[in-house]
């Protein structure tokens, strides 16, 4: 890393204006900063700092869309708040750069593009904004460029402080671009630094070049929920980390939660049986219809001497294997299946259902898994059931009799069973007939047992090419 006069007195945590002021005073750093629409505050603070004329070759900011359409070009689809659009600037403004700042005479310098698009809260206060903020750079001159790419969403409700933020946001990914890049789980944590993390949300970053050759964007995925950053993160089937209102916005959602540690046949039936179900309803499109696989944080935590702590191998195994099925995954910090509900309200007010068996069904009717909220089950159910949300109850076999349980012969408490009933009579609970009763005695965790213990006859009991990959990558402990 280029070497930086002073750095044995700066602190372990320099203010916002010691960051800005270390960038400006390292002579190998150089670069431009372009902000459009609303966010344009991070120049501001390199600028404050002081000597900014070393590392600052340009400043462009085109609050005018005209003007933004005549450097970067027109959008077809009208979305400036965009990746595509971020993209476009980071690739333009380096671009001009290596144009204009000719290398021969600079051997030594090292080059960046700082890079947002952005829109704050209207002035009707309905919508609060987001942006899209990136980084392009280099580590040493002519070496190929890395990328740091996020999407923040806005929670204040001013304008003025949304701005502020995203100055100090900028200021901290250009810092942590330079000097943390050794780590990126260290970029990503010292992103808040000086912000306080109920005034954003940043719900998707992806890290690229040869910086980051090593890093896998799922497990920063997993470390911005595990951060409190947000709530959840999503991946498509090939792994890559996805935009959650890309895929959820306006869509028919039916969401299946589980620990898939590993995926079986019982959880592909549950899916599938009560897709068949969801796209009948009448207010279900097929063709907007997005199906996702839930993990909650809590199902991610290691056990034994590892208890409380994520195993990040176990997370990317059962991400794989989904992955490899065809599947979206949703990792979030939902333990209350309501709270996972309200999260989708906020992308869509169409249909939705949760696709859930019988004991994890009889769970949330169980009044202490409500204690931390105000109103109890009550203001729980209130929310979970409403947007036309319905859930598709997958049977259970007992084991000591053999009784199929659905849903008119549940044993609830019978506190419960009026309350309950209401629910049922509304058509909110549906039943899966439709089910393989053979998939009946399968359990994920009767077969990882087996699998660790080195037993055979589990194979069967997954979905197709599920064991083959268990076996080839040894996942969950599974030993030739």
């Amino acid at each position: 890393m280029p070497y930086l006069p002073g750095d044995q007195i700066m602190d372990d945590r320099p203010s916002i204006n010691n960051k800005a002021l270390k960038i400006n005073l390292n002579k190998y750093i150089y670069g431009t900063f372009a902000e459009i629409g609303a966010g344009q505050e991070v120049a501001r603070h390199f600028f404050r700092a002081g000597s900014a004329s070393g590392t600052i070759a340009k400043t462009m900011s085109a609050y005018d869309k005209n003007f933004s359409d005549t450097i970067y070009g027109q959008e077809k689809n009208g979305q400036y708040v965009s990746e595509f659009r971020l993209h476009k600037m980071l690739i333009h403004e380096i671009g001009l750069l290596e144009k204009r700042i000719p290398r021969e005479q600079n051997p030594e310098k090292i080059f960046f593009t700082l890079a947002n698009t952005v829109a704050t809260i209207d002035f009707a206060k309905r919508y609060r904004g987001h942006g899209w903020m990136g980084i392009r750079f280099q580590l040493k001159p002519n070496q190929e460029y890395s990328e740091i790419i996020l999407h923040v969403r806005f929670k204040q409700f001013e304008a003025r402080l949304q701005q502020e933020v995203i100055g100090i946001l900028g200021v901290n990914l250009v810092y942590g671009a330079f000097y943390y890049h050794d780590s990126a789980k260290d970029i990503l944590k010292f992103l808040y630094d000086y912000i306080d993390h109920t005034s954003i949300e940043i719900d998707t970053i992806n890290f690229s070049g040869p910086t980051f050759e090593n890093v896998d964007n799922r497990l920063m995925s997993l470390e911005l929920v595990r951060n409190n950053m947000t709530d959840a993160v999503m991946f498509d089937p090939s792994g890559s980390n996805i935009m959650p209102s890309r895929i959820l916005y306006n869509k028919n959602i039916l969401a299946l939660r589980g620990s898939f540690r590993p995926v079986t046949k019982v959880n592909i039936d549950m899916l599938e049986k009560s897709y068949q179900v969801f796209i009948r309803e009448r207010e279900v499109k097929e063709e907007n219809t997005q199906v996702i696989f839930e993990i909650t944080l809590s199902n991610l935590l290691g056990i034994g001497k590892e208890g409380g702590k994520i195993d990040e191998k176990d997370f990317m195994d059962r991400a794989r294997l989904l992955g490899s099925l065809g599947h979206t995954v949703m990792i979030s910090d939902f333990q209350e299946y309501y709270r996972l509900v309200s999260y989708f309200s906020e992308y869509t007010k169409k249909q939705m259902a949760l696709c859930m068996g019988v004991d994890n069904f009889l769970k949330i009717f169980e009044e202490d898994y409500y204690q931390s909220v105000e109103g109890g089950i009550l203001e729980a159910f209130g929310k979970m059931f409403r947007n036309y949300l319905k859930v598709y109850l997958y049977p259970l076999r007992e084991k000591k009799t053999g009784t199929i349980i659905q849903s008119n012969n549940l044993k609830l408490n019978p506190r419960m069973k009026d309350f309950y009933k209401f629910f049922k009579y509304n058509n909110k609970v549906v039943d899966i007939f439709d089910f393989e009763p053979q998939y009946l005695n399968i359990f994920s965790r009767e077969i990882l047992s087996q699998i660790n213990s080195g037993q055979s006859g589990w194979e069967e009991k997954l979905p197709k090419g599920i064991a083959q990959l268990i076996k080839k990558e040894k996942m969950f402990g599974f030993q030739p």
